[in-house]
């Protein structure tokens, strides 16, 4: 069974910097796509960051320049890089990968379990 199993989150004050992390377990043959989706009280859950299996990124225009995702692919591991935080990117963090269980099986979704990220003074 897949899981994503997430880390860092916290408090922090504003202007801070925070780094998540999210690792894969279990049995699987690969992984494409991991990212980082967030949802603020309220509000629904949106994308905040995404890397493919080649590297490439893309951002959220609320977080560029603010924020780097990474990934380790010997560790099954994705990185959120959270720099100069402002109060409005508080939310719970989601770490989300789209996972091969099997070779020539569907993509499947997966998500964490969430973690909290609080900026405030």
């Amino acid at each position: 069974q897949v899981q994503l199993v997430e880390s860092g989150g916290g408090l922090v004050q504003p202007g801070g910097s925070l780094r998540l992390s999210c690792a894969a377990s279990g049995s699987f043959f690969s992984i494409n796509d991991m990212g980082w989706y967030r949802q603020a009280p309220g509000k629904e859950r949106e994308l905040v960051a995404i890397i493919t299996n080649g590297g490439s990124t893309s951002y959220a225009d609320s977080v560029k320049g603010r924020f780097t995702i990474s990934r380790d692919n010997a560790k099954s591991t994705v990185y959120l890089q959270m720099t100069s935080l402002k109060p409005e990117d508080t939310a719970v963090y989601y770490c989300n990968s789209k996972i091969r269980v099997g070779f020539g099986t569907l993509l499947t979704n997966y998500w964490g379990q969430g973690t909290q990220v609080t900026v405030s003074s």
